[in-house]
Formats: structure tokens, C-alpha cells, sequence
């Protein structure tokens, strides 16, 4: 049997997929989505305003040296702003194996208050196939260690940012 196209997370609420969950309107319909999360840089026909489905985009490349932790606060208050008014998420990537999964174990840790393992055993859960790279653990561990708020003035995410840059050059 193949993987899905799209997995519900939270029934009725939140959603993990891949790019053809975002760009289906049968499967957007279906759901009953009403918000998107790209999480990649792949247009869909939900970012034109006529859709009626709001929009984010996280444009990150699937690489675990990938800076996703800084645009995690955003991701998580776009979601809870839209389930808490009663909207349906969608969260995507590409193929929905990684950076979307990412971001919905955030945004688990961030409302749950569980641990960056324990949310991403929820995520796995819900779609078997998601995989967390080796950055995108760590990223999700610094999260928690940031409270939830990483950026250039907190001294763990500046930290690891320059370590990254110091690896990378």
C-alpha cells in the first residue's frame, strides 16, 4: 500500500501532507482547510487571495542545516490563531516527510508542552512516513530550550546559529 497524500494529525483540525494535498481541491474540500502552511518554496493555487484559504510560506530547503527554528514561533502561532477560530490547517512540503512534520511537532510542543521526542512520535503516528533529519531534531530540542521563542537576541539560538555558519564555510 502507498503513502498518503495528506494524514490527519488532529482529526478535523490538523493536517500533514505533501504537495498534492495542497494543490487538490478535492482534497483541500474534503477537509474542509481553510489555512495552509508551505512549507517549501513550490507555488500552490491557495496563495492567490480569491482561494479563501489563508496562506504562510516557510521557504526552507530539506537540508538539516536548514534555519526552520527561527520561522518555528510564527508557524505555531498562524496554526493555534487558525484551529482557535475554528479553521482547518494544512501543514506541507514537498514530498510531507520532513520540513512539514517539523512544524507541526513545534507547534505539538509549543500548545502540548511535550518534548521534542514525544512530539514527533505524535507526528510519526499520524503519518508513518515522516522522518526528522538530524537538524531538524535539533532544531525542534533548541526550540523547547528557547521557550518556544527563538531569535537573534536569545543567546542558544544565536549560538547555534553560529555554529552553522562556522560548519559551513
Amino acid at each position: 500500500m502507498g503513502w498518503k497524500n495528506v494524514n490527519a494529525v488532529i482529526e478535523g483540525k490538523l493536517y500533514l501532507g505533501n504537495i498534492l494535498a495542497a494543490t487538490s481541491t478535492r482534497s483541500l474540500t474534503e477537509r474542509r482547510i481553510t489555512h495552509i502552511v508551505s512549507v517549501c518554496c513550490d507555488p500552490i493555487p491557495a496563495e492567490v487571495p480569491e482561494s479563501g484559504i489563508a496562506h504562510m510560506r516557510i521557504s526552507v530547503e530539506d537540508v538539516d542545516y536548514a534555519d526552520i527554528l527561527i520561522e518555528m514561533p510564527r508557524a505555531c502561532r498562524f496554526i493555534d490563531q487558525a484551529i482557535r477560530g475554528g479553521g482547518t490547517v494544512l501543514v506541507h512540503c514537498g514530498q510531507g516527510l520532513t520540513r512539514g512534520a517539523t512544524i507541526v511537532a513545534a507547534y505539538l510542543m509549543c500548545t502540548k508542552r511535550i518534548s521534542a521526542s514525544q512530539a514527533m512520535d505524535e507526528v510519526r503516528k499520524a503519518r508513518e512516513q515522516a522522518w526528522f533529519n538530524a537538524g531538524f531534531q535539533e532544531q525542534l530540542v533548541l526550540f523547547e530550550l528557547c521557550r518556544y521563542a527563538p531569535s537573534p537576541s536569545c543567546g542558544i539560538y544565536a549560538s547555534w546559529r553560529s555554529n552553522v555558519a562556522k560548519h559551513l564555510r
